[in-house]
């Protein structure tokens, strides 16, 4: 079953009509033509590059991958609402957010071919690699945000995680730490109806925004799969967070059209009628339809959209397949944010074991 569709927030209808809500209307008043289309362009190319990863893991050229097909919407929206200087703290499957804050696509691929301990610099994009155990994330956007706090910059930071992250431990303390000290944090929770095969309504017996509740915190209902609906209510909760108001919870209403990682059978544990009405929601189709309705995108510009997502794709490809292991050295790059004495320690007794294979061919 779908669940719960009365979102409380919705700009767009799945049919592409605008819906009036005066209260986030201002709050994306400034949105012309051109940014509706980048809007549009940025959906496009993260759901390009996700099928593509998608077919390079099938090829045996990807160890493994998180698709994020369906929640493109979610992503798009809430990164696009963030401020240079804001920090994310993504998940596996957060993409399209880091194809957004400007990591190069091809740095998607990197870590699931194995050929890299750290596929890019956090500090460079202000956005982190992903977070693998489920919900550590949240701490660590918390961390951030209180420390930029003390240290006066009005920046926020943005925790990205699933409903089946809810459950864990580490995402109740961060909701607790971060209402306790009033961390510049939004906890951007997408709820794609399943934790791999655990549907949502044995997840929570309630909306999980209304969690935020108990620690004192506003929180918002969105749906998903509405770019323009979540890019306000991201914005709106960014600003609280910036001007020292403390945490927002946002729990965007989408749907894991894929498997949860490409090792995963979703057939065996939801139907096809569901994804059905699921896939009538699409978030680039009713993109599309709002934007071909305002006369802002007919079908010479939806060719030009899609064969820019194709030369994307194919960049990644490319680059995927070319990708080099990288030296053995490197597991000791980026584990601290500069030179540790244990770490050089280790890198010397690692060189020096390297270098043992050296002396054994030199004497044979």
């Amino acid at each position: 079953m779908i669940g719960n569709l009365d979102y409380p927030v919705q700009l767009i209808q799945p049919d592409g009509a605008r819906v009036c809500r005066p209260e986030y209307d201002r709050l994306i008043a400034d949105l012309e033509r051109d940014d509706y289309l980048s809007l549009y362009r940025d959906l496009v190319i993260s759901r390009r590059i996700d099928t593509t990863a998608v077919t390079l893991q099938r090829q045996g050229e990807v160890g493994l991958w998180a698709p994020l097909s369906g929640q493109e919407a979610a992503q798009v929206g809430s990164a696009r609402a963030l401020e240079p200087d804001d920090f994310a703290f993504i998940s596996y499957r957060e993409h399209a957010v880091a194809y957004c804050r400007g990591v190069p696509p091809h740095a998607l691929t990197v870590l699931w071919r194995g050929c890299a301990h750290s596929a890019w610099d956090p500090e460079q994009f202000n956005v982190t690699n992903p977070a693998i155990v489920v919900g550590s994330q949240g701490l660590h956007a918390t961390g951030y945000a209180l420390g930029a706090h003390l240290d006066g910059a009005e920046i926020a930071t943005i925790a990205y995680f699933g409903d089946g992250a809810t459950s864990q431990g580490d995402i109740a303390e961060a909701l607790g730490f971060a209402a306790s000290f009033r961390a510049g944090v939004v906890f951007f929770c997408q709820n794609n109806q399943w934790a791999i095969s655990e549907p949502v309504s044995l997840q929570s017996r309630t909306p999980i925004s209304h969690r935020a509740e108990g620690y004192g915190m506003p929180s918002y209902r969105v749906d998903g799969n509405d770019v323009l609906a979540v890019l306000a209510v991201t914005r709106k909760a960014l600003a609280h967070a910036r001007e020292g108001s403390g945490p927002s919870f946002i729990e965007a209403i989408t749907c894991r059209m894929g498997p949860h990682t490409t090792s995963d059978d979703p057939s065996r544990y939801r139907s096809d009628t569901d994804m059905a009405q699921w896939r009538a929601r699409d978030p680039l189709e009713r993109m599309r339809l709002f934007l071909t309705s305002r006369g802002f995108l007919d079908d010479e510009g939806a060719a030009e959209t899609a064969a820019a997502a194709d030369d994307v794709a194919n960049g990644v490809r490319r680059a995927t397949i070319g990708f080099t292991d990288p030296p053995s050295s490197a597991l000791f790059d980026h584990v601290y944010t500069g030179p540790h004495p244990l770490i050089e320690h280790e890198r010397a007794q690692h060189q020096e074991y390297l270098a043992s294979f050296d002396d054994q061919e030199a004497m044979s």
